[in-house]
């Protein structure tokens, strides 16, 4: 699979740490530049068939329908399309007019993900989101209009501006708009954001944990109930609607990321990621070299990878494979590491995959992270 980072946003959302910049004036030279790294790393996949294609930032949808289907064009190249690929467009909902979805439809893309975040005025402007309360609504509606059935939005919980009741109507929205992906997030506090200023000013009041988890879990439960399963932390989704992209990062599958800031992994010991910086990535590519580091994993890096990627999902983590796959010096720390969180039902084991009951999800990473060898 491959996924396509686009630098460019229009502005920058409060919360937001993620690698963009709000400026166009070189957007034809990234685009550019970013065909000439598919060409240079056309060999580092195995699979030249593509389940899956993603375009995501930044705001893709920045770019017009015609830079997309030719940054599509370029793959095709030298990758072919299974015959049910995702191909995958991260939208904001002020982007999604008539005109871009109808030229958009004619694409290969066949699966939208939102960034609604909230059909509240009062949150949007706290994020310093570009739509209002009526665009989130209207952009999902015109995209199932033009044939769009495979939606996903994002969702925020547990802002300063929010509560339980609000959080309650963006849901039965999200429901009455028949949706059949949901990924939902607790607004974190990121280091060097407008966020984080505008807390350690005073200016509004900083997440509260109690109440982010406790919207968590009625997240949850309501969605189970309307029909969706809960199969990632952050993730639900109606039967048949789960992310194959997002899917195969969790389930360690290679993929290979395009774009200043993206990563790759070949499926084994290899990470690299590509440069943060929209200059040195065109400069480099331009004169055709890679702007990209990587590593080789150790045997502790890959095993902390697994528990933590693993514990995140309904799938769990595969124990035949960490038998497989590590030390039995790594195999004893995990045994002894996970036997007290058994016996207190923090961990289970169900058909040979570890897992965490989903009560005990809210505090996933946690969990994991006591497992971690360091």
């Amino acid at each position: 699979m491959i996924y396509i980072h686009i630098p460019f946003c229009r502005q920058k959302c409060s919360y937001c740490n993620f690698h963009f910049s709000t400026s166009l004036n070189f957007k034809d030279e990234m685009i550019s530049a970013m065909k000439t790294e598919i060409r240079l790393r056309k060999d580092e996949l195995q699979n030249k068939n593509l389940k899956s294609l993603y375009f995501g930032g930044g705001t893709p949808s920045i770019l017009s329908a015609d830079e997309i289907s030719s940054m599509i064009d370029e793959v095709l190249k030298y990758f072919s399309f299974d015959r049910d690929i995702e191909v995958t467009l991260e939208a904001n909902p002020d982007d999604l007019d008539k005109n871009f979805l109808q030229q958009l439809a004619k694409s290969p893309v066949n699966r939208l993900s939102i960034g609604t975040q909230s059909f509240f005025d009062e949150d949007l402007r706290l994020m310093n989101r570009a739509h209002n309360a009526s665009e989130a609504e209207g952009s999902i509606k015109r995209a199932q209009d033009f044939g769009f059935e495979n939606l996903s939005i994002d969702l925020i919980y547990g802002s300063p501006t929010s509560n339980l009741e609000i959080w309650k109507e963006n849901l039965n929205k999200t429901i009455a708009l028949e949706v059949p992906h949901i990924s939902s997030y607790a607004l974190t506090v990121e280091p060097k954001t407008a966020l984080e200023n505008w807390i350690a000013k005073g200016k509004i009041a900083s997440p509260r944990e109690e109440e982010q988890n406790r919207e968590f879990y009625y997240l949850s439960d309501f969605l189970k109930d309307n029909g969706f399963e809960h199969y990632e932390v952050s993730n639900f989704a109606k039967p048949g609607f789960y992310s194959r992209h997002n899917s195969s990062y969790w389930k360690y599958k290679e993929y290979l990321g395009i774009g200043p800031s993206a990563h790759s992994y070949n499926g084994f010991d290899v990470r690299s990621w590509n440069v943060a910086n929209n200059q040195q990535y065109i400069k480099k590519l331009d004169g055709g070299f890679l702007a990209k580091e990587e590593e080789i994993l150790s045997q502790n890096d890959q095993f902390n990878e697994m528990i933590m990627i693993g514990l995140r999902t309904i799938w769990g983590v595969d124990i035949e494979s960490l038998n497989s796959k590590f030390s039995e010096q790594t195999l004893e720390h995990f045994r002894r590491e996970i036997q007290s969180k058994i016996e207190e039902g923090i961990l289970i084991t169900e058909n040979n995959h570890l897992k965490i009951p989903e009560k005990h999800w809210f505090m996933a990473d946690g969990i994991a992270s006591d497992l971690f060898i360091v």
